[in-house]
């Protein structure tokens, strides 16, 4: 079921067996979908004296909250259109933490507009650690790279970090996005035995 579909029914006050009653489901499956919407930030949960969970379901819900996708389209010209965006709830996002999830998307167009965070001003202690958690710091050395070639005015990364994030000489190369390599950044692919999936016209329209 489309989440537009599934909030229309389901706007409102619920409770686990209103929406079962609603959508003519099974209980695993209802707690699927008030998973789904609660992810998207449409979902409030409060609790009666009796510990039963009430859900008030409203686009009212998702104001003041920001998802990954607001962070690139803040601070990048290639912009990301997504039907169904993740909100963080109670925080804010990092430019850092925003680079390594379009990264771990492996979709082209998250990947691309990541590149454009690098103009930022970077942390790279909190950018190392979330790389390391996923197992993307060569990923994350290797755009890094590209963005200064591509970018102008990109801060010079540490070099503590930069170090810790080279690959090794037994280490094989992995891809950013499966199956494509560049045609321009071999020395960027050779450095960080990362495929670069972009080439120097996927840029042309950004300069």
């Amino acid at each position: 079921m489309r989440t537009t579909e599934l909030f229309n029914k389901l706007k409102g006050m619920q409770t686990i067996e209103s929406v079962m009653s609603i959508l003519g489901i099974n209980k695993n499956k209802t707690i699927y979908y008030i998973h789904r919407l609660k992810k998207l930030g449409y979902i409030k949960t409060k609790y009666k004296s009796d510990k039963k969970r009430i859900y008030f379901i409203s686009k009212e819900n998702t104001l003041n909250q920001m998802s990954y996708s607001d962070i690139l389209n803040k601070y990048s010209p290639v912009k990301i259109y997504d039907s169904e965006v993740y909100k963080i709830h109670g925080r804010n996002i990092g430019i850092e933490e925003a680079i390594v999830y379009a990264i771990k998307t492996g979709k082209f167009r998250y990947v691309l507009s990541s590149i454009f965070l690098f103009r930022k001003k970077i942390k790279w202690k909190v950018i190392y650690e979330y790389a390391k958690k996923d197992n993307l710091l060569r990923q994350v050395g290797a755009l890094y790279d590209l963005s200064r070639i591509i970018l102008n005015k990109v801060r010079k990364i540490d070099n503590r970090f930069k170090i810790k994030m080279l690959p090794k000489k037994s280490d094989k190369y992995k891809y950013i996005i499966n199956n494509l390599k560049s045609k321009d950044f071999k020395n960027i692919e050779e450095i960080w035995k990362v495929y670069i999936p972009f080439n120097k016209g996927d840029f042309e329209e950004f300069k």
